[in-house]
């Protein structure tokens, strides 16, 4: 899975490596979340072809770890600052533009276990829409997700 990750249009500034600085909760969260369809806060829209969901993160706020399994892309809608664990050990910051797209295949198999917290000054806000006709099966959703005003 290594050679996979390493070829993911993964960006940003390489922090540490190897679980470094993790906490106990961290490493949890990232077992409890290992298969958590959920890859944002709030889905808006879903039907046979798509799921098209919102992060909406404040300053400080992060959003849990969450598996992608889907091709997917998403979009931010403003300027800001992440910071990302990967399911790997390594820890990143990451500057988005507005308006900055990255786009994400995944083969048979193949997925992106990570978190992501706002480390800026402002809100964080991206738009992430998810392929349901993916070399993998998407994951179920959790009863509790946020589904928008709607569907």
């Amino acid at each position: 899975m290594s050679s996979f990750l390493a070829d993911l249009p993964l960006a940003g500034t390489l922090i540490a490596t190897d679980f470094e600085g993790w906490s106990d909760e961290l490493r949890a969260e990232f077992a409890d979340h290992a298969f958590d369809g959920a890859v944002g806060s709030r889905l808006l829209s879903e039907n046979d072809r798509v799921r098209v969901w919102e992060i909406r993160l404040e300053p400080g706020e992060r959003w849990h770890a969450h598996r992608h399994v889907l091709d997917y892309f998403w979009t931010a809608v403003n300027a800001g600052t992440s910071r990302q664990h990967t399911f790997d050990g390594t820890t990143r910051d990451v500057s988005y533009g507005a308006g900055e797209t990255r786009h994400f295949r995944f083969g048979a198999g193949e997925y992106l276990l990570h978190d992501i917290e706002n480390v800026g000054d402002g809100p964080l806000v991206f738009t992430t829409v998810e392929h349901l006709d993916s070399d993998n099966p998407p994951l179920p959703l959790p009863i509790s997700i946020d589904r928008g005003a709607s569907r």
